[in-house]
C-alpha cells in the first residue's frame, strides 16, 4: 500500500519585529488518491478506528479538500494538471490532516504528483485560513522537470492568512522525501526579506490499525490543538505588539501558479 501515516514536528519561525518560535508533534496522512477513492477503499486499514467519508475516531472525507463537494479528488486533480500543460501524471498523493473525532482542520494540504517512473513533477499547495478561505499554488519547475531537495518553488502570497502578516510578498517552498521521511520547508517573504520560515520533517510509517492506534492515543486532540495553537500563539504576538493587519477578502478557488527559484531569477 502506497499511503502512510506521518509522525512529524512541525517548526515555525517568525524573524521580526520580535522573535517567536515554536514546534509541535503532529501525525499526518500521505494517501494514494487511487487507494482513497471509495472503489478502491478496502486497500485502507478496516474497522472502527480508521474511515473513509464516514464518522470514525480517524477519518478522511473528500469533501474536505479540492472542489469540497465530496467528487473525485483524483480526476479533479488531472483536469487542473491537463489545464497547465503538466503531463505524465501516473500516482498523486495527498499530504493532510485526518478528521479526529469527526473535527478538521488543516492550514496546509500538499497534493504530490508523480510520473511512471516515481518522480515528483508538481505540487499543488493547498492553504486554508482560519475565516474559512482557501487558495491553491500549483508548483512546478521550468520545463516540467523533476522536483528534487535542492528545488526551491517560487509563489505570490495571494490570500490572508494570518493577521500579522500583509497579503503581499512570495513564498518559497522546498520538498524533500525518502521512503522513511519527509520533509517539507515554506518560507515567507515580504518586502523586506524573510519573515516566517515554517517546517514539516516526519517519518513515514505503514497506515495501519496498529500506528493509527498509536497515533490517536499520543495525540488524541490533534485538529482541535492545531486549531488551539493558531489562535494561542496569534495572542503572543499580540501581547508582543506584533502590528495587527485587517483581513482582505478573498473569492475561493482560484489557483496561482509558481515557479522555481531560477526561473525567478533569469526574469
Amino acid at each position: 500500500m502506497a499511503s502512510r501515516i506521518i509522525q512529524a514536528l512541525v517548526m515555525h519561525q517568525r524573524l521580526r519585529p520580535v522573535k517567536h518560535k515554536f514546534v509541535y508533534p503532529v501525525f499526518m496522512l500521505k494517501l494514494d488518491l487511487d487507494e482513497l477513492n471509495a472503489s478502491n477503499s478496502s486497500a485502507m486499514p478496516t474497522g472502527m478506528l480508521f474511515g473513509i467519508n464516514c464518522w470514525r475516531p480517524i477519518s478522511i472525507h473528500t469533501k474536505d479538500y479540492g472542489p469540497r463537494d465530496g467528487s473525485d479528488l483524483k480526476q479533479w486533480m488531472q483536469q487542473i494538471l491537463q489545464a497547465h500543460q503538466i503531463p505524465q501524471i501516473d500516482r498523486i498523493e495527498l499530504l493532510s490532516f485526518p478528521r479526529v473525532f469527526g473535527y478538521a482542520f488543516n492550514p496546509i494540504s500538499i497534493w504530490y504528483c508523480y510520473n511512471n517512473a516515481s518522480q515528483l513533477i508538481a505540487i499543488l499547495a493547498e492553504v486554508n485560513n482560519t475565516f474559512g478561505e482557501h487558495h491553491f499554488y500549483l508548483l512546478k519547475a521550468a520545463d516540467n522537470a523533476v522536483i528534487d531537495a535542492s528545488t526551491q518553488l517560487i509563489s505570490t502570497k495571494m490570500m490572508h492568512v494570518s493577521p500579522f502578516c500583509e497579503v503581499k510578498g512570495h513564498y518559497q517552498f522546498g520538498f524533500a522525501e525518502s521512503c522513511k521521511k519527509i520533509k517539507v520547508n515554506i518560507d515567507y517573504y515580504d518586502d523586506e526579506g524573510l519573515l516566517i520560515q515554517t517546517a514539516i520533517i516526519g517519518k513515514s510509517q505503514q497506515l495501519s490499525n496498529k500506528h493509527l492506534l498509536s497515533a490517536l492515543f499520543k495525540q488524541p486532540f490533534l485538529t482541535f490543538g492545531v486549531f488551539f495553537r493558531i489562535h494561542w500563539h496569534a495572542l503572543l504576538l499580540w501581547i508582543k505588539k506584533v502590528p495587527f493587519r485587517r483581513q482582505v477578502h478573498f473569492t475561493n478557488q482560484q489557483i496561482t501558479t509558481g515557479k522555481s527559484k531560477e526561473q525567478e531569477q533569469t526574469k
